[in-house]
């Protein structure tokens, strides 16, 4: 595995990486080693997860390291241990300077996503690098738990408090294994994600909630949603210690929001009602239990110890009148229908959400005593048999209470620390207008409050930074947040209120050839497209959308992603085009599916979208979803899941939706106070950076690895101002292009595609139920087809596919492979494939070959070549090894003779093409793209009308400019046979350098198979000419038999055509690939390999059509068992049939 040094610390990588990733890696060792806060941008498909891991892995040892030398350094007293190596070069920039430091000091890493599916794709990645740490992953009890009694359970707070009385009475099989399975070496050395844990409890019968809590004792690496981090009454359930740890927030475009919501809540009439409903029960039976002269401790068992209620009557009531103070004071408001009063969160002297607990006497002084009563309420009430009875309420209030009763302040402390609380938040009151209210229990509890609509309490946190810096005060080592759409990055940090010294927007790993993005302001019918409040429902707009859409089906190839602002838009649009007829034409090029609203069927919508683009039988399909939903965030549509996102406008929040109304407000009066001396966004930029983040992480779907490419459509009038183009990632900006007309567009983006299929083909594999395909793309190429006799083996290869659609990971080649060269090559001969062979990608040639002699089909397959130059063919393997070759053991190879295809004159053709790419490529690198469209086009009127002179005339540009006078040149690739003399002056006239013409270039196919043909006849007969007759040697010497010369003669002909033939090679391939030719022959002289010889001579004698000759007269080395492979390998090549006797024929040493 490949290291490498970067600020002092050595990185070991999976691969060689790239400078992107490099500089990645940089950023997050500055972090580290500065102890300071970074936000790093790196576009999805550079592989942002593994650096990631890899960097802070690496530091974290250096870190170690440096300890190991101080220790060393304390003991041998200021004695070096090695002359010549000072100790400063172990490392010691990272300690606290003359701190002392020990093993505990080490940090632990905090690795935070935004959920656990998308933990599993991180542990995935950190098992293919060479690092293993101990982990463990943190999940809750609905995940976790494998008691079926615990989860038959309704409520999961229910839940909670019976996995808390089983565990405190030791009746849970699951929890009472967990000493002897903690320990476990195979358990504290494997990466397990939350899926893993559950089958390792099973298995085991051990918990798996708590033996993460176990495992996270000794973990090095904690993983973790990072909800569980930001929000403080999660963190203390998990008991995550902060203090010194590295904290790593991936995918950090969601830590806005996410820490808002941590801090904020909705109380509901319905929530303070069932708290009181609750309360209410448990008064009646401990009042009950008085009246029949017992008293409410006498039971002392060790479940009633543990479970039981410790509280005395006069508590119970005073808790109840509490809760009905709290709703008379939250339904006193006289509150609009159609709007809430706001109040902010510091009002006069007091602050509002103080003033209003006070006036249900809940105060800084009581806050304690109030809390713990409601835990123990609602621990009690959740563990009774009998009727379910909802403890939500209670639940909720008790995490109420800790929120915003925050902190521990002294007396005169108290008001400074209530105004520090309240001051990036707000109170909103409002009525409860939902259609679907809750139904309570059937025992509900009858107060006249809960008859009449009640009033929602919301408190909402309007500054991220509020949850950053509890974070910060937690003494973390530092923060780095990552994402691959954080910007702008400005307006990023600021929301965050803790500073950001490192920062980062990194430049993707894509060539230009591989995204297409424009503008489209009108439609094909020339009207204005637009999602703004004023147009998006109007009828000329909603159908020139359709048209769009359905337009773009036709040239865009397989996956097409259509992303709308908002549900509500998606649904009318749609509606509005199944009644016009748009849909059914969408459908009809590419069948449709539509992103649900819930998660019940999301799956199910998406595998379908999945087969029917995996379907060689269909054109692809279109996956309608929504901005922010759950396809433009965590699901992965690589390669041909995702050739087309249309971005169908600018998703702004709900401009009339309350949270957004004040939020905007909030920061609207930040700005203006200048608080903090900090700069705030304004309202307005706050809007307007929600709707293009959105839009940065839907783009982001389209390109997933250094292989991908596709396509981007912003099919709104609004993209084309420069403010809003600004906001669109870095890797985007440069490729942007403003089109007026629609058809323009479509042309532009139709030879895009045509080119991308051609220079990057891509493999997508398919299962079905009788057998399994490979298919290779793009359409221009021949099918090549694998069948698989195993039904099993073919759905695996089905699960492997979508798996890695599904997880996102960056997969490198070796370092001599060229992205851009791919080879075609297949053979049917041979017996039966398995279903392992099948699965197996050939590396190269005779890799390719060999597959071909051990199955029984009879199609292609695909091979990917080494390198670009590198030109795949045809020829037969053994089945046998060449030692039992060798040993004269006989060879098994059948060949099918119905099978004969003119394959070798198809692969000539794909060596051609392929030499064709990559200068199509190059040229479009090297040129405008209006220059490069009209090389194209000239190209295309000479194919269809064979006129030198207007091929001349377009590609006189080329002239202007010495630096692409090689580019005129290689267009001599292109230029038929007759033509060739002439363009070759053309050039040496223009340039001042020919093209290489030789005479035999002007030679037609045919003409050049007949000098072939010819040649090899003549040398045929100059051999047989120049050989001893040996019928009239016959009485002659001992040395001579009726087979002819044992040992060729010094000076004799066969010497001589030897002679005749190396000097040839040596003046067509030059000294270094004769030099290679010369070698391979004698390897093949000392081992008899027979591939070995024929791949290096294939290699270098088809890479230019005039060395042909020189690949039939090669057959003069081979031995006379080669000799009829060989032949049936130029039948082959050549396309014409030679029999054995048409390979030329040199005597040999007997073996």
């Amino acid at each position: 595995m490949p290291s490498l040094t970067l600020s002092g610390v050595t990185v070991n990588f999976p691969f060689p990486p790239y400078d992107c990733q490099k500089d990645y890696m940089v950023k997050v060792i500055e972090c580290l080693q500065r102890k300071v806060n970074g936000v790093l941008e790196s576009p999805t498909g550079t592989g942002k997860t593994l650096c990631l891991l890899c960097a802070t892995l690496a530091w974290r040892e250096h870190f170690k390291d440096t300890i190991s030398a101080c220790k060393i350094a304390d003991r041998l007293g200021g004695k070096k241990m090695f002359q010549n190596t000072p100790l400063s070069s172990w490392g010691m920039a990272v300690t606290d300077g003359n701190n002392p430091t020990y093993y505990t000091d080490v940090p632990k890493i905090i690795y935070a996503s935004r959920t656990h599916s998308q933990l599993a794709q991180v542990m995935n990645e950190l098992k293919t690098t060479s690092y293993r740490p101990n982990v463990c992953v943190l999940g809750s009890r609905e995940q976790l738990c494998i008691n079926q009694e615990v989860m038959h359970q309704d409520s999961n707070h229910v839940k909670v408090h019976m996995c808390r009385r089983k565990v405190s009475t030791r009746s849970c099989v699951y929890y009472n294994n967990l000493e002897e399975k903690n320990t476990d070496k195979d358990l504290v050395n494997s990466v397990l994600d939350v899926e893993d844990l559950v089958k390792y409890g099973n298995k085991q019968k051990v918990c798996p909630y708590y033996l993460t809590r176990s495992l996270k004792q000794q973990a090095d690496v904690i993983f973790m949603p990072y909800n569980y981090l930001l929000d403080p009454k999660s963190r203390r359930a998990h008991n995550i210690e902060l203090n010194g740890a590295v904290i790593i927030f991936d995918e950090a475009h969601n830590v806005e929001k996410t820490c808002e919501e941590s801090t904020s809540f909705d109380l509901t009439p319905y929530d303070v009602a069932s708290a009181i409903d609750a309360v209410d029960r448990l008064l009646v039976e401990q009042a009950e239990e008085v009246s029949r002269g017992g008293t409410v401790t006498d039971d002392f068992s060790v479940e009633y110890l543990s479970s039981g209620l410790k509280m005395d009557i006069d508590t119970i009531a005073k808790i109840k009148q509490i809760l009905l103070d709290l709703e008379a004071a939250i339904d006193s408001y006289d509150v609009p229908s159609d709007q809430g009063i706001t109040k902010p969160g510091m009002y006069v002297m007091l602050c509002f959400i103080y003033e209003l607990f006070e006036r249900a006497h809940l105060t800084y002084s009581n806050k304690s005593g109030v809390y713990e009563a409601l835990d123990h309420i609602g621990g009690y009430l959740a563990g009774q048999p009998g009727i379910y009875l909802n403890t939500a309420g209670l639940q909720k209030l008790a995490d109420i209470i800790q929120l915003v009763f925050c902190g521990e302040p002294s007396e005169k402390d108290r008001q400074q620390q209530m105004q520090s609380n309240t001051a990036h938040f707000k109170v909103h009151i409002h009525q409860d207008t939902r259609h679907s209210k809750k139904k309570m229990s059937a025992d509900v509890w009858s107060s006249p409050s809960t008859k009449k609509q009640g009033n929602i309490l919301s408190y909402w946190c309007f500054s991220p930074g509020f949850s950053m810096q509890d974070l910060v005060n937690q003494g973390v080592h530092c923060i780095i947040l990552t994402s691959g759409t954080l910007s702008p990055l400005s307006s990023f940090t600021s929301e965050m209120r803790i500073e950001f010294p490192v920062c980062l927007e990194n430049s993707h790993v894509i060539e230009r050839d591989q995204i297409f993005v424009s503008i489209i302001e009108r439609g094909p019918d020339g009207v204005k497209l637009s999602s703004a409040f004023d147009r998006r429902f109007v009828p000329e707009n909603m159908a020139s959308l359709g048209n769009t859409i359905a337009n773009l089906s036709r040239v865009v190839p397989h996956g097409l992603l259509v992303f709308f602002p908002s549900f509500p838009l998606m649904e009318k649009t749609l509606d509005f085009w199944r009644v016009q007829g748009h849909a059914s034409r969408i459908d009809k090029l590419k069948p449709m599916f539509v992103e649900p609203k819930g998660k019940g069927t999301f799956t199910e919508v998406i595998d379908g979208y999945y087969n029917k683009v995996n379907d060689p039988t269909s054109r692809g399909g279109t996956f309608f979803a929504v901005c922010r939903g759950k396809a433009s965030e965590g699901l992965d549509f690589a390669d041909t899941f995702g050739r087309g996102v249309i971005i169908t406008g600018l998703p702004f929040p709900p401009k009339l939706d309350p949270r957004v109304i004040l939020k905007m407000q909030y920061l609207d009066e930040m700005s203006r106070k200048k608080a903090d001396g900090l700069k705030y966004l304004s309202g307005q930029e706050w809007y307007r950076q929600q709707a293009f983040r959105a839009v940065n992480q839907a783009i982001g779907r389209v390109i997933r690895h250094k292989e991908d490419y596709g396509a981007i459509f912003l099919c709104d009038q609004r993209f084309r101002a420069s403010d809003v183009q600004a906001q669109l990632p870095s890797w985007v900006r440069p490729y942007v292009r403003n089109y007026d007309s629609f058809g323009n567009m479509v042309r532009d983006v139709t030879h895009f595609f045509k080119i991308a299929q051609t220079v990057r083909p891509v493999v997508v594999k398919k299962g079905t139920a009788q057998g399994c395909e490979t298919e290779c793309l793009p359409d221009t190429s021949p099918f090549c087809v694998t069948s698989c006799s195993s039904s099993q083996s073919c759905l695996s290869q089905r699960g492997k596919v979508l798996d890695n659609h599904l997880v996102p990971s960056l997969k490198r080649r070796k370092l001599d492979d060229d992205s851009g060269a791919s080879g075609m090559a297949g053979i049917c001969v041979g017996y039966e494939c398995d279903a392992q062979e099948c699965e197996k990608r050939p590396a190269d040639l005779l890799d390719a070959l060999e597959r071909g002699n051990h199955c029984l089909e009879k199609d292609y397959a695909v091979v990917r070549e080494e390198k670009a130059d590198r030109l795949s063919t045809l020829s037969l393997q053994y089945e046998k090894k060449m030692d039992v070759e060798q040993r004269g053991g006989k060879r098994k190879i059948k060949l099918v003779q119905e099978q004969k295809l003119d394959v070798s004159e198809d692969v000539f053709e794909e060596w051609k093409a392929s030499r064709a790419k990559n200068f199509l490529a190059d040229m479009k690198k090297s040129l405008s793209q209006v220059t490069f469209d009209c090389m194209v086009r000239a190209l295309q009127t000479y194919k269809s009308t064979d006129n030198l002179d207007v091929l001349l005339n377009e590609t006189s540009v080329l002239t202007e400019d010495t630096n692409t006078h090689n580019l005129l040149r290689s267009f001599y690739q292109f230029i038929r046979p007759h033509h060739k003399k002439r363009f070759d002056e053309k050039c040496q006239e223009l340039t001042g350098q020919g093209c290489g013409y030789k005479p035999d270039h002007s030679l037609s196919k045919e003409e050049k198979k007949a000098m072939i043909l010819q040649s090899e006849v003549t040398e045929r007969q100059l051999v047989e000419d120049n050989q001893l007759n040996t019928q009239q040697l016959n009485k002659g010497g001992w040395h001579l038999t009726k087979q002819g010369l044992r040992k060729p003669q010094t000076g004799s002909a066969p010497n001589s055509v030897h002679a005749v033939f190396l000097s040839d090679v040596k003046k067509a391939l030059g000294a270094e690939k004769s030099a290679q030719v010369f070698q391979a022959i004698h390897n093949y002289k000392m081992t008899d390999n027979y591939e070995n010889l024929v791949t290096k001579a294939v290699s270098l004698f088809t890479e230019k059509d005039h060395n042909f000759n020189l690949l039939v007269r090669f057959g003069m080395v081979l031995r006379p068992y080669h000799k009829k492979q060989y032949s049936e390998m130029l039948d082959a090549l050549i396309g014409t049939p030679l029999s054995t006797s048409d390979v030329p024929v040199v005597n040999e040493e007997p073996r």
